[in-house]
């Protein structure tokens, strides 16, 4: 069987900033979904912010299955070209999941084409879960509901397309209601938004939290990869209608521009 090649990105700047993060996730988050994500079938690569390239050259981006994106504090630092890099890439095929702040994330914003605005509250509240797609494989082995003890609230009005299929709805001890697992389908990649996962809080080594997100990366495994194009096609049947416009016989590329 041919293994999964996951990509863990994170920023990685709280667990080296702040003593209180670093002693929750003292590898990093993204090292702490490394251990928990760990199985036979797929092998794991970490990059992180400060990484030349940001830990994404385009050796790395052209070999990876699936990306799993956090950030929060410095969404503004990755390079533009990068983004645009990923985003080829996914329309291609590449599987993209998107965890907690990285909803504000260039790469979320590009593939959604929406401001991903929302509420947000910090209180340690408890957030309880609800699994309202019990038979997608992304809620595999995920009961009715679970609950998360402390998490940061998100709350709504979430600014994202409406295309997107809800898989979770939350509900927050304060009384807010959130749209915290929700997937989409851009060209031939397949995405993964899902809120769980504030800094301060140990929600990555909770089972439920790793079971959805190794879920979500076998879910999100490309069928294929294959180049987006808008290629001038041949007919598959005799055209008889005879064509009296001009012919301008201009080829576009994907972008808009003429080849």
């Amino acid at each position: 069987m041919q293994k999964i090649r996951l990509t863990i990105w994170n920023e990685f700047r709280h667990e080296r900033e702040n003593p209180e993060i670093a002693k929750i996730y003292p590898e990093g988050i993204h090292g702490a979904l490394a251990r928990g994500l760990a199985a036979d079938d797929l092998e794991i690569r970490l990059a992180a912010l400060d990484d030349p390239d940001h830990g994404l050259s385009d050796e790395v981006i052209a070999s990876t299955d699936v990306l799993i994106w956090w950030g929060h504090c410095a969404h503004g630092e990755v390079r533009d070209d990068i983004v645009e890099k990923i985003h080829t890439r996914v329309l291609e095929g590449m599987g993209l999941i998107v965890l907690h702040s990285g909803h504000f994330s260039k790469i979320f914003r590009r593939v959604t084409g929406c401001s991903c605005s929302l509420k947000w509250r910090e209180a340690a509240e408890r957030e309880r879960l609800w699994n309202i797609a019990p038979c997608h494989p992304i809620t595999r082995e995920i009961g009715e509901y679970f609950e998360i003890p402390h998490e940061e609230m998100y709350g709504e009005r979430f600014d994202i397309p409406t295309d997107g299929e809800i898989l979770f709805i939350s509900h927050f001890e304060g009384g807010n209601v959130f749209r915290s697992g929700v997937t989409f389908e851009r060209g031939y990649g397949k995405i993964f938004y899902f809120q769980p996962g504030h800094e301060s809080y140990p929600v990555y080594y909770q089972q439920e939290i790793l079971q959805i997100i190794g879920n979500a990366v076998r879910w999100a495994r490309p069928v294929f990869f294959r180049q987006m194009s808008a290629p001038q096609t041949p007919a598959l049947d005799k055209i008889t209608s005879v064509n009296t416009a001009p012919v301008t016989g201009i080829l576009q590329n994907i972008d808009g521009t003429a080849k």
